[in-house]
């Protein structure tokens, strides 16, 4: 079945008033373009807009009802009252639906306008927050405000180059190369319009030309203010990940998934992946190298921060996200821990009125409907924490069980670690001279981060002796270490009972296959270095 493309805002609110839908609920940002779009609709369906504030009362062209009116009560019955075919949009409308009688009086304004044969009358309660009470869910039809496309874009940085100064623009290579123009465009996907604008005068300010480092810079700055989703910058590499090869070869794969030659190809956007495993494993590192590998941003969603104490809000918080990774996609929008946020989607409806039930729905629907290029890695340790829905084939396209490292994965991992040490420490130290079996064999059971910790250790004891780091003092640190494997040993049996016959394998199973008889050999080397 083919991709159902999301229609555009403006089409679907023009929808809704060739529909005769009275009540309707446009959650924006961007007021003046809103308004904007707003008068196109108008004008295409003969209707006068009308914008009424607390402030400034009602406005309109042609003054069909009176400035003065600026009590949100009246307003509505000089509403009601209106002869003529109008969108009257109320700005900023959302804390006066806290207001039992606004409540009502909405409703029975709804039920008046729908009534009424003469007069074409619809009303818009445009505002950046989405709070909608219950008693008016089934009355208000709402419309997300689509940030600007590609086209808009494109328009903006052309209209902000004409208003700079001459000088300014004799030095602004990017608006006469097309592809330097297409980077910037690309940059700016994700802000509005006037955060496009002013982001763009930064950089003629800064380097008298459209920086894509400046704009990606300031977009990350502005993207975080939202404390949901945050730019993550990240230098891993695929590299960086010792083992896993059968995660690592999947993300090869699918490295050039995202292009148009791809679409060309009949070739779907992939969706996303699970990863469920012990704790410190390389789950995180692989989203981070995942976008690293595909030179895609790397979003991370704080699902914690989605979870407002107010009502509606975590609702509209979800829905945000999601609207501003579509807009910056191709992207990979990462989750981590997402048992810890979605614990309590069980109890939701004693707990926290169904919040938590609601913003869950929200976001596995978007999971199993996207055709964004938006392509979601959600990392788990807790399995029985997840609610069974999410699991269901469909929202990802494969769940990994990232499992301790085998035997060769151990001394992958000390390759990369010792490497890295290198590469951030003005002493080098030869990787080949340290004894690997000996390292293997004390770190059986370990996780990829507690064999970093054991370096670590031994790190801080090297210095403190005034001595370099050796395999002995990495092994008397590994010693010294009660690995979580063991501590934890009942709660890591039962997820590896769980991901037998439900997950991939992120190692490949023929090395697991092997690595009994590889520990064996190893352990036999080592007892001559343990203290």
């Amino acid at each position: 079945m083919a991709d159902k493309k999301r229609r555009p805002s403006a089409e679907e609110f023009e929808d809704l008033i060739r529909a005769a839908v009275p009540l309707i609920y446009l959650s924006s940002y961007e007021e003046e373009r809103a308004r904007w779009k707003l008068q196109e609709v108008a004008t295409r369906r003969e209707r006068e807009l009308v914008t009424w504030s607390i402030v400034s009362g009602f406005k309109s062209r042609n003054n069909v009802l009176g400035a003065d009116v600026k009590d949100p009560v009246a307003a509505l019955d000089a509403i009601d009252k209106l002869e003529a075919h109008a969108i009257v949009c109320l700005m900023d409308f959302h804390p006066y639906l806290e207001d039992p009688v606004i409540r009502r009086r909405l409703r029975e304004l709804s039920m008046s306008i729908a009534g009424q044969t003469k007069y074409r009358k619809h009303v818009v309660l445009m505002s950046p927050v989405l709070k909608i009470p219950p008693e008016l869910e089934k009355d208000l039809a709402v419309v997300d405000f689509d940030l600007p496309d590609v086209e808009e874009i494109d328009g903006i940085v052309v209209s902000t180059i004409d208003q700079a100064p001459a000088k300014a623009r004799e030095n602004v290579k990017g608006l006469k190369d097309k592809v330097a123009r297409r980077r910037v465009v690309d940059a700016a996907l994700g802000l509005t319009a006037n955060e496009i604008r002013v982001v763009l005068s930064k950089s003629l300010v800064r380097t008298r030309d459209l920086d894509v480092g400046v704009i990606s810079g300031e977009k990350r700055h502005i993207i975080r203010k939202s404390g949901i989703l945050e730019f993550y910058d990240t230098d891993a590499r695929i590299e960086d990940i010792g083992g896993l090869e059968a995660l690592k070869d999947w993300l090869r794969k699918r490295q050039m998934a995202f292009t148009d030659d791809a679409r060309k190809f009949g070739l779907p956007a992939p969706k996303g992946i699970l990863l469920i495993g012990v704790p410190g494993c390389g789950k995180s590192l692989s989203a981070k190298a995942a976008a690293s590998l595909w030179q895609i941003p790397l979003l991370r969603l704080d699902v914690g921060a989605v979870m407002s104490a107010l009502v509606g809000s975590s609702e509209d918080n979800i829905r945000k996200a999601i609207r501003v990774a579509e807009s910056v996609a191709p992207c990979v929008l990462w989750l981590d821990e997402l048992e810890k946020s979605l614990s309590g989607v069980k109890s939701s409806g004693n707990s926290d009125a169904g919040t938590t039930a609601r913003v869950f729905g929200t976001f596995v629907t978007w999971l199993q409907e996207k055709t964004s290029p938006v392509f979601v890695i959600a990392t788990a340790n807790d399995v029985t924490a997840l609610p069974p829905e999410l699991l269901r084939k469909g929202r990802f396209d494969d769940i990994f069980f990232v499992d301790l490292p085998n035997v060769e994965e151990r001394e992958a991992i000390f390759r990369v670690q010792l490497d890295k040490l290198n590469r951030r420490s003005d002493h080098k130290r030869d990787v080949d001279e340290f004894d690997m079996e000996a390292l293997v064999a004390a770190t059986r059971e370990f996780s990829g981060s507690e064999i970093e910790q054991a370096i670590v250790s031994a790190l801080h004891d090297a210095f403190e002796a005034h001595e370099d780091i050796t395999t002995e003092r990495i092994v008397k640190a590994a010693h010294d270490t009660f690995p979580l494997a063991r501590t934890m040993k009942e709660n890591i049996d039962g997820l590896r009972m769980w991901a037998n016959g439900r997950a991939r394998y992120a190692t490949p199973k023929q090395e697991l296959a092997v690595e009994a008889s590889q520990e064996t050999s190893a352990a036999a080397g080592v007892s001559d270095l343990e203290v």
